[in-house]
């Protein structure tokens, strides 16, 4: 097998087998993503595309929306990111993908995804939320697997600058655009709440462990003040990287550079060992439309981010539509995997593996 592989790595992307491609993404690295949000969906999107030993490890302190409304009603965990992870991570029909998506638009479920009501169902009928998000793996043939980070109900709380507190996402957010003060520090209320031991476990078996992109404050952070997850993630072996966000975000980072970013990252708990961000400059007119919200572009500085003992992976990861400055898919996943490639290099089959998914680019 080991000549075999050596002939597709010289051979056209296009003859592989897709038995072989398969094969790759099933000895692809063991990966663990931690966040939540916009950000940890479209990583997990394209990451598939590389290994299926993925597990992603979700927030759960999401109180807007229509995740904010079962959880205040059924002292449910907030279902929105789980949903949208697990359907990154879905091999489903356009038409069930569109299903789960849907949004009721009218009467008391206007603004609800039918497929936080299917979470919700499945919660009941399983007799917990961890539980009924592994039913969900089951029906929709997910590749890899989606986790909250704890089976507890928790809240943010958010310290400012002038020492003010606030507790609730969508409250932080809010006075935060209101003050106009940097946030300080984040816990979680109450304090005293353990993660899940299958998140616990995921990290310790993982080759890889990836913190963002995503929200800093409101959907990273909250992960590493859960009991247990700094500090089996500064135990791990793998290599920790930090996905920079491609902007500043309005209501949590106005005014941050590249580092404040890392910085607050690690004195949260987490950790890193290489920050992969994107070279890809941002259009004028897509600019533009960031600015009243006072968004700007991050781009790292070396000297800073390597006092902190941190190197840096750049590659053109911009999303292409043209209507948002985020990350694409599959651009980002490539430079994930590239990035470790480069830094954390396999041998052996697994490594020519690699190289071989790689090649799609």
């Amino acid at each position: 097998m080991d000549r075999v592989l050596k002939e597709f790595l010289q051979a056209p992307y296009e003859s592989i087998p897709e038995q072989v491609l398969d094969l790759a993404r099933a000895a692809g690295r063991r990966v663990v993503a931690i966040g939540g949000g916009t950000g940890l969906s479209t990583l997990l999107l394209g990451l598939k595309e590389y290994t299926e030993n993925i597990t992603a490890i979700v927030t759960v302190t999401d109180d807007g929306g229509g995740s904010g409304i079962l959880r205040r009603e059924f002292g449910i965990l907030p279902p929105g990111d789980i949903r949208n992870c697990i359907l990154a991570l879905a091999d489903t029909s356009s038409k069930l993908g569109e299903l789960l998506s849907y949004r009721f638009d009218a009467g008391s479920l206007s603004g609800q995804s039918f497929g936080n009501l299917f979470l919700l169902a499945l919660n009941n009928i399983s007799g917990s939320f961890a539980d009924g998000v592994a039913a969900m793996h089951k029906i929709l043939a997910v590749t890899g697997q989606v986790l909250p980070v704890t089976n507890h109900t928790v809240d943010l709380e958010a310290t400012f600058a002038d020492g003010s507190r606030v507790v609730g996402e969508t409250s932080i957010t809010a006075a935060k655009k209101e003050r106009n003060l940097d946030i300080r520090s984040v816990r979680l209320v109450p304090g005293a709440v353990e993660a899940l031991p299958q998140a616990l476990e995921a990290i310790e078996e993982a080759e890889l462990i990836i913190l963002g992109p995503g929200s800093l404050y409101t959907s990273i952070i909250p992960n590493l003040l859960v009991g247990g997850v700094a500090d089996a993630i500064a135990r791990s072996r793998a290599m920790k990287l930090y996905v920079l966000n491609v902007m500043t975000q309005e209501g949590e980072t106005e005014g941050y550079s590249a580092a404040d970013h890392l910085q607050a990252l690690l004195a949260h708990g987490g950790a890193a060992d290489v920050c992969l961000y994107n070279t890809k400059e941002i259009p004028e007119k897509l600019a533009a439309r960031y600015m009243p919200e006072g968004s700007e572009p991050l781009m790292p500085d070396i000297t800073a981010f390597r006092s902190m003992g941190v190197r840096l992976f750049g590659g053109d990861m911009l999303s292409r539509n043209g209507q948002l400055a985020r990350h694409d898919p599959l651009r980002l996943a490539y430079n994930v995997m590239l990035c470790a490639e480069t830094f954390a290099h396999r041998e052996g089959a697994l490594g020519d593996y690699d190289r071989l998914l790689l090649r799609k680019g």
